[in-house]
């Protein structure tokens, strides 16, 4: 049993009609806290044509509850080569997770660039000035048969401390979710399955870096290897595909992570608004001595859309949890709705 739920509080952010950056929709926050314990959100901003930027933006708290925001500007924009496309451009659906052992926010995005969504890194103590680490490299792996770097790639999230890869070396460790389908970008490609996968649909992986190669050299985070399948799509509200939501959560249990699962129809191609889909979470608990093992799953969702707001938007009925915070001894997860605007939920352990 996976002994958690969430309940919406309300919505804490909405696009500025003012503002040119924000007129296709604020959605799919990562967050942090500033060396003073400010709590900040860094919500992915879009522009006409669906060019993403990563924006910041101060949690405003009453009574112990996140209610609003105070906007600070944009903290990474899609200013690499790599990060623009000749007809498209963006950094978008930024995770960020503060590692104590090394003194610094990790934040993975997607680079939407030439050849699609690639992940990328960047690096930052203060979450107001971000060192790009550049795009991730996966190390090839005789055993899958194929090379991860080929793949299109979203979802991605780290621990937020090191964790035993499979060997038993601590190590930083990496959630996300390859897309096997290379057929939009070359016509008549398909899709390629590494060995042992026989689903093709979008599942939940984790790659691992050594901790001494990162204390010695904080590039090597882009540099991930021992890549592993962590979970497919099982149960109906995962028809589609799955992919990791906020950091995982250490827990009594395990690591708590919680996911999306999505149902419904998702046309060839990355363009989300002709989409006809569902946006549901769920959780898992990861193994704390082997995070790549599931220990248990909910077999339904925690969190679906019910509101006007979560039904309606530039993709209708999506709830889209992508950041976790403590205020007090509460944790509250930030959430897309619709990929439209920023809602926040109470997460409670059911006794």
């Amino acid at each position: 049993m996976v002994p958690y739920t969430l309940t919406r509080v309300g919505v804490v952010m909405t696009p500025d009609s003012r503002d040119p950056l924000e007129a296709e929709g604020v959605l799919n926050p990562a967050s942090g806290r500033t060396p003073d314990g400010r709590l900040f959100l860094l919500p992915r901003l879009v522009a006409p044509g669906n060019v993403s930027r990563v924006g910041l933006a101060e949690v405003e708290i009453e009574d112990g509850v996140p209610v609003g925001v105070r906007r600070q500007g944009v903290v990474l924009a899609p200013d690499e080569g790599w990060e623009r496309g000749r007809n498209n451009a963006g950094v978008e659906d930024p995770r960020t997770t503060w590692v104590p052992s090394l003194g610094r926010h990790l934040m993975t995005y997607v680079a939407f660039g030439p050849l699609g969504p690639r992940l990328a890194l960047a690096v930052s103590d203060d979450l107001l000035s971000w060192q790009r680490l550049g795009p991730v490299q996966f190390t090839y792996q005789p055993d899958l048969d194929t090379d991860l770097n080929l793949f299109p790639n979203k979802d991605a999230v780290f621990f937020p401390e090191p964790v035993p890869d499979p060997d038993g070396r601590p190590s930083y460790a990496m959630i996300h979710r390859p897309m096997w389908d290379l057929g939009w970008f070359r016509p008549g490609e398909g899709v390629h399955l590494p060995a042992g996968i026989a689903d093709e649909r979008a599942g939940i992986w984790i790659s691992y870096v050594p901790t001494e190669e990162v204390e010695a050299d904080i590039t090597a985070l882009v540099r991930l290897r021992n890549h592993r399948c962590v979970a497919m799509p099982r149960f109906p509200y995962e028809e589609l595909k799955i992919g990791a939501g906020p950091p995982p959560l250490r827990v009594p249990e395990g690591w708590l992570l919680i996911h999306h699962g999505v149902t419904g129809y998702i046309p060839p191609g990355f363009d989300p608004k002709g989409q006809k889909v569902t946006y549901a979470a769920g959780a898992m608990l990861l193994d704390p001595d082997d995070p790549s093992h599931v220990l248990d799953r909910t077999t339904e969702p925690i969190f679906v859309p019910e509101t006007i707001g979560e039904r309606t938007g530039n993709v209708p009925n999506v709830v889209f949890p992508t950041a976790i915070e403590q205020i007090d001894d509460v944790h509250y997860v930030f959430y897309g709705m619709a990929d439209s605007r920023i809602g926040v939920a109470r997460l409670d352990r059911v006794p």
